[in-house]
């Protein structure tokens, strides 16, 4: 399973090692010439001390509908123009406006992907929003192939970026709760995952969740992972893993974990795969230990795969049954 999961995770590899960036432009106005490292740790203080205004619900007055794409401006603008316009492709069910299910792709997803997901959500009566996330697709700036300024050696930019996705998933929520739909899920896939989880922590709007692929730091999955070994490559020799974490705390899921069981519980499954080398196993089964450590009510689904195999068939299937089948019951 390793060996297919190092196959699949090289086909097309146009993987590029950026160059090392504080990015504090992308944190602060004016840094003044700070230390960095100092502004960062104070940044990270005061965004999780204060995480309801980090990922802020946004007040979006031009979202506009063309065929079957909704588009508005994105509340955190960034210094790329074409990502400052956010997309979602919708799949409203024919009769039933009552429940509608969001769905956050993975890192580097192409155009399509997860539609085929949105249809079998309308055949079990469920309308559905799939987000293009920041730098991908439509929103992606002319001088990348892939969308490196998501997670990426620049370590301000990694931030900013995760922060407009939870942000962008919060103005998800928003439309579709202006179109009526009383109950609304979501379902977020590796990096999608995380954002995800940020996205309930922060908005009680969201009613069930599903989180696709499990780990409780962004910092560990870009230095472990396979899929991110580039990125981990731009950043070696100018920050360890234990600072990196510190600097990313206000992005990684594992710190909110008092903050959720503290919420009125709502449904929620968790998914990880136990051969999985970009999501490293041992990661997952520390989220789950803190799941239960804080007496947070979940579902968990163990799948005999890995990361990439998972997208493949027959675990495609069997993961598309435990994702489709638990928002189903809790949102209908």
């Amino acid at each position: 399973m390793h060996k297919r999961e190092r196959h699949f995770a090289m086909l097309n590899d146009n993987r590029v090692v950026r160059p090392f960036e504080w990015g504090t432009e992308f944190i602060a106005d004016n840094a003044n010439g700070d230390d960095p490292r100092k502004l960062f740790i104070e940044f990270s203080k005061n965004a999780l001390a204060n995480s309801n205004e980090f990922f802020f619900k946004p007040e979006i007055r031009d979202f506009t509908i063309e065929g079957d794409v909704l588009n508005w401006t994105s509340a955190v603008e960034t210094p790329s123009p074409e990502n400052n316009t956010a997309y979602a492709t919708y799949f409203p069910h024919e009769t039933n406006r009552e429940a509608a299910v969001i769905v956050l792709p993975h890192w580097n997803a192409k155009a399509g992907t997860y539609f085929d997901l949105c249809r079998f959500f309308n055949k079990v009566g469920l309308s559905s929003l799939r987000l293009t996330l920041p730098y991908h697709e439509e929103r992606m700036p002319p001088e990348l192939e892939r969308a490196d300024y998501l997670v990426a050696p620049n370590v301000g930019r990694t931030i900013q970026s995760i922060r407009q996705s939870v942000i962008d998933t919060r103005a998800a929520v928003l439309w579709l709760k202006q179109q009526g739909y009383k109950k609304v899920g979501i379902v977020g896939t590796s990096v999608g995952s995380c954002v995800a989880f940020l996205a309930l922590v922060h908005d009680m709007d969201i009613d069930a969740a599903v989180f696709n692929h499990v780990s409780g730091y962004i910092a560990d999955v870009v230095w472990h992972g396979l899929s991110t070994y580039h990125v981990r490559a731009g950043l070696d020799d100018n920050v360890g893993l234990d600072e990196l974490r510190e600097y990313w705390l206000p992005i990684s899921p594992m710190v909110y974990m008092d903050k959720l069981a503290k919420l009125p519980a709502r449904p929620q499954r968790y998914i990880y795969t136990l051969y999985d080398l970009s999501f490293p196993v041992d990661l997952s089964r520390d989220t789950m230990r803190a799941l239960r450590r804080h007496k947070i009510k979940h579902s968990k689904a163990a799948i005999p795969c890995g990361h990439y195999t998972l997208g493949e068939k027959p675990w495609v299937y069997l993961d598309g049954y435990k994702i489709i089948s638990y928002l189903h019951k809790h949102l209908k």
